[in-house]
């Protein structure tokens, strides 16, 4: 289980890179859009993110955060339909700037709370 708990681990901090590679790399572009990287990777950190909770959740000592878990997966849902929207519309720079915005904002609840 110990195994298979950092692997997940693994793939979601991969997800997050996916989100937020592309975006920093655009921060000095003109013309913003949302990737297939960016969408991909929002997908990632949500089916993981599921998975870790569900982990954690069923562990011996298991007491997890469920407040913090649940507002996680709300920013999480929320990315993961901006980018699936935004990459259907690429001129709009707005989903592009809410994916990065949202992104941080999980990590900031992810480290913080």
């Amino acid at each position: 289980m110990d195994i298979l708990h950092k692997v997940l681990l693994v793939t979601h901090f991969v997800g997050l890179a996916a989100i937020l590679g592309p975006w920093l790399a655009q921060l000095g572009a003109q013309a913003k859009r949302v990737t297939t990287t960016m969408v991909w990777g929002a997908r990632a950190q949500v089916v993981t993110g599921l998975v870790l909770a569900a982990l954690v959740s069923m562990g011996e000592d298991a007491d997890p955060n469920h407040m913090k878990l649940g507002i996680k997966l709300a920013i999480a849902l929320a990315i993961a339909a901006i980018a699936e929207i935004g990459k259907k519309r690429d001129s709009n720079n707005n989903f592009w700037l809410l994916i990065g915005i949202f992104t941080l904002v999980n990590v900031i609840v992810a480290v913080v709370v």
